[in-house]
C-alpha cells in the first residue's frame, strides 16, 4: 500500500500529489476509488459526506464514500448528481433546499459540488461532495474536485473501464 498522509494544512496541490500517488498503485480501481473518497474527505474542511457514485445502466448506484449512509440508487437526471450525469457538467449548488428535485440524503447537506466522471464523452459516474455549511464551495474547491475527477477519468481509461481487474460490471 502507498504511504499516503493527510496533510494538516492541505493545499489543492499537496492533495493532488498524494491523490496521484494513490492512483498510482497497483490496486483495482473500486480501491483506489475508495482511497481517494477518504483522502478527499479527510483534506477538505466543512464537508460532511464525500463520495463516487457509480453509472449503471440510467441509474446511479452508491460507490466509495465517507460520511453517514448515503442514497444507494439515484436515477439519471433526479437531484443534483442525476443531473450532473445528464448536463455533463459540474454543478454547484450553493444551496440544495433551493435546487428543485434536490435528493436529501443527509438532511445537515446545505450546499453541493457534484462533478461528472467521465471516458472521452462517456461519463462513468460522478464525484458529489455536501456541506453543512450554506455557499462552500468557491472557485479553488470546484478547480481542485475538478482535476481529481480528471485524475480518476484517467485511472479509469488505464483500467479499461474495469472496477476490479476481471469485472464486468461497469
Amino acid at each position: 500500500m502507498t504511504d499516503i498522509s493527510i496533510p494538516a494544512d492541505p493545499r489543492p496541490d499537496t492533495i493532488l500529489a498524494e491523490l496521484r500517488a494513490l492512483l498510482a498503485a497497483e490496486d483495482p480501481l473500486f480501491t483506489q476509488l475508495a482511497n481517494a473518497a477518504s483522502l478527499l474527505y479527510w483534506s477538505l474542511e466543512r464537508v460532511n459526506w464525500l463520495g463516487v457514485y457509480l453509472l449503471h445502466g440510467n441509474q446511479l448506484v452508491l460507490g466509495p464514500f465517507h460520511g453517514k449512509p448515503a442514497c444507494t440508487l439515484i436515477a439519471a437526471g433526479s437531484g443534483v448528481c442525476g443531473t450532473a450525469v445528464v448536463e455533463k457538467r459540474t454543478m454547484v449548488v450553493p444551496d440544495v433546499q433551493a435546487f428543485p428535485g434536490h435528493i436529501a440524503c443527509d438532511d445537515a447537506s446545505r450546499s453541493e459540488v457534484v462533478v461528472p466522471l467521465r471516458s472521452g464523452e462517456r461519463v462513468w459516474g460522478v464525484l458529489d461532495v455536501d456541506s453543512p455549511v450554506p455557499d462552500r464551495f468557491g472557485p479553488g474547491d470546484v478547480t481542485l474536485l475538478e482535476r481529481a475527477a480528471a485524475m480518476l477519468d484517467q485511472r479509469m481509461l488505464a483500467a479499461g473501464g474495469k472496477l476490479f481487474p476481471l469485472d464486468t460490471l461497469c
